[in-house]
C-alpha cells in the first residue's frame, strides 16, 4: 500500500466514510501497525481544530488543486491490477475517493493556515506597542459662550470620537474645524500656526454633534501635541486656517 492510499484510508476512517468491512480491515491493519495510530490521532485532532476554528479559510484555488491531484491519483490506481489495490473487495468509488481526500487536504491546509494566522497575531501583539486612550476637554474661548466639546483619542487605531454641545448652527458655506496644534519644532508637517487639520463637522439644530474621525499619528508620540482647538472656516477651503479658536484646551 502506498503512503497516499494509506492516508486516504486514515481520512476515511476518521471521517467515518468506510463501510463495515473496510473499517474492520483497517482496524486489523491498525492493530498490526501501532504507528498508524499516531497518524489517526493527528488527523482527528486536525479535524477537531478545523471545525472549532472559524478562522480556518482554505485558499480559493484549493478545490481545483485537489481535484487535479485526486484525478491523477485515481488514474494511477485504476491502472494497477485489481489484486494489488487496497481493499479490492469494494474499492472506494470515484465520489468517495474525492470527498475523503479533499476533506483530508482541506483539514490539513486549513489547520496550517489557522496556525500561521495565530502565530502572526501573537507576534504582532507582542511587538506592537499599546497606547493609552486620551480624552481632551475643550472649553469656549468667549466668556458668554456655553459651548463645549470632548475629544477622545485612541492612538492604537488612530481614531477619535468628537462630541460637541451648545454650538450655534452655521450659515451655508461655513464649517467647524478641529485642529491638532503641535509643539514648536515638532518633526511633523504643520501649517503656519503649527496645526494639523484633523476633522470638519457641522452641528444639528440643537447645536450638538457626534462624529468619529481619523487622527494623525502625532497622537502616538508623547509630548508633541500642544492643544486641540476648534475654529470656524470657509467650507470650500478649511485648510486655510483663517479663523480664531472658539474652543480650545491647553494640555
Amino acid at each position: 500500500m502506498s503512503p497516499e492510499e494509506l492516508q486516504l484510508l486514515i481520512a476515511g476512517y476518521v471521517l467515518s466514510d468506510l463501510d463495515p468491512e473496510e473499517a474492520a480491515a483497517f482496524e486489523q491493519l491498525l492493530a498490526a501497525n501501532p504507528a498508524i495510530a499516531e497518524d489517526v490521532a493527528q488527523m482527528q485532532n486536525a479535524l477537531e481544530v478545523s471545525y472549532a476554528s472559524p478562522e480556518v479559510i482554505p485558499p480559493a484555488h484549493l478545490r481545483a488543486d485537489i481535484l487535479n491531484q485526486i484525478s491523477s491519483m485515481a488514474a494511477e490506481t485504476a491502472r494497477r491490477p485489481a489484486s494489488t489495490r487496497p481493499f479490492h473487495r469494494r474499492s472506494f468509488s470515484w465520489r468517495s475517493l474525492v470527498e475523503v481526500a479533499a476533506a483530508g487536504l482541506v483539514v490539513a491546509l486549513g489547520v496550517n493556515n489557522y496556525r500561521l494566522s495565530q502565530a502572526l497575531q501573537t507576534a504582532q501583539s507582542q511587538t506592537m506597542p499599546q497606547y493609552a486612550t486620551t480624552t481632551y476637554v475643550l472649553d469656549a474661548t468667549q466668556g458668554d459662550s456655553v459651548a463645549s466639546a470632548v475629544v477622545t483619542v485612541d492612538p492604537n487605531n488612530l481614531e477619535a470620537t468628537l462630541t460637541a454641545e451648545n454650538l450655534p448652527p452655521l450659515p451655508p458655506g461655513q464649517v467647524y474645524v478641529l485642529w491638532t496644534v503641535l509643539q514648536q519644532d515638532a518633526p511633523f508637517t504643520v501649517d503656519e500656526k503649527a496645526a494639523i487639520l484633523t476633522g470638519v463637522f457641522q452641528v444639528d439644530s440643537q447645536g450638538s454633534a457626534s462624529k468619529t474621525i481619523a487622527v494623525p499619528p502625532v497622537y502616538r508620540v508623547g509630548g508633541v501635541v500642544s492643544r486641540v482647538a476648534v475654529t470656524i472656516e470657509d467650507a470650500n477651503a478649511p485648510q486655510r486656517h483663517a479663523g480664531s479658536p472658539i474652543m480650545v484646551t491647553d494640555l
